[in-house]
């Protein structure tokens, strides 16, 4: 009975960190002007991060980006009007190890005097047409999450910004949180292998979607902290007690995901927190109920769970 109440505790966690995962974040650029962009690791050819807002507005993050991390940006420009003045385009990254900032994709895009790989930033005349460009940087050397500015095309002489490619980078502690994801990925794939409940799958493999959003939003700590609560043995192979109690379980995490897109905007986290808890507390009570006509010793699990979280609330 370990295995169900470590089941429900891993789904409280998940729940309550949505409310982590759905909070407002910086945007990277909307793909009015720059329409494509991927970022890899300059040193191993590794893509971090790539979008094609033709295809989708968000951008696919494959690896977090590390601070001190020497990167290559790789990006389509499409400058849909002519203007007058110049555009300006900027890198707020660290000068990179071959000197060089920019690297001109040839075209027929003419960037004229204005061209100056070797400068962070550099001018050039607002006219029509599309080009490629390549930026070479470091990110920069960070001690919390914070977002960054890789690439920024404005109105030269203005503060209008047009678009921009930003990207959070994070702490040494990601390459933890990175090997530790691998290992539990491995794990879900063994279970997928030998059988085991696909209600226990289904909420491992959440899991592990959960702790990569918590990542992109710059909480490494509490996604290793996730990752970490996932049960290392005693898996369910399968059972009509499973079968029914699973998706009992899984309906209370949509309801509490549902709840935190609702209230997230309207109170603050700390009293957010707590109404997540009490509706867990809710949720549980009626699971408690349908599990003690099945199995007792699952229900006193349960009633433990709720208690815990009635004391933490101080319900």
């Amino acid at each position: 009975m370990d295995t169900k109440k470590l089941v429900v505790l891993i789904l409280v966690i998940s729940a309550t960190l949505t409310a982590i995962c759905v909070s407002p974040t910086l945007a990277v650029g909307e793909g009015d002007w720059i329409t494509a962009y991927k970022v890899e690791d300059t040193q191993t050819g590794q893509k971090l991060i790539e979008a094609d807002f033709a295809v989708s507005d968000e951008p696919t993050i494959y690896t977090p980006i590390i601070s001190g991390q020497e990167l290559t940006v790789t990006f389509t420009v499409n400058v849909f009007t002519s203007g007058a003045g110049n555009l300006k385009l900027s890198t707020y990254m660290q000068k990179p190890t071959g000197g060089q900032y920019w690297q001109l994709v040839p075209g027929d895009y003419d960037l004229g005097a204005g061209y100056t790989p070797n400068l962070a930033s550099m001018e050039f005349g607002w006219a029509k047409g599309t080009f490629d460009m390549i930026c070479y940087g470091k990110a920069s050397n960070v001690i919390k999450a914070t977002n960054i500015t890789l690439v920024q095309l404005s109105a030269a002489g203005s503060a209008d910004v047009l678009d921009n490619i930003k990207v959070v980078v994070l702490t040494a502690g990601a390459d933890e949180y990175q090997n530790l994801y691998d290992q539990k990925e491995d794990k879900l794939q063994s279970l997928i292998d030998a059988g085991v409940a696909s209600g226990y799958t289904d909420l491992f493999e959440n899991m592990l979607a959960q702790s990569k959003a918590l990542v992109s939003k710059g909480y490494v700590n509490e996604a290793i902290a996730l990752l970490n609560a996932i049960p290392n043995s005693g898996e369910p192979m399968g059972s009509a007690m499973e079968i029914i109690l699973y998706p009992l379980i899984a309906v209370a995490g949509v309801a509490a995901a549902l709840f935190a897109v609702m209230f997230m905007r309207a109170r603050g986290r700390n009293s957010y927190f707590r109404l997540v808890i009490e509706d867990q507390v809710k949720d549980l009570e009626g699971l408690t109920l349908r599990a003690s006509r099945i199995d007792r010793s699952l229900s006193s699990s349960l009633d433990s769970v709720k208690d815990r979280l009635k004391r933490l609330v101080g319900m």
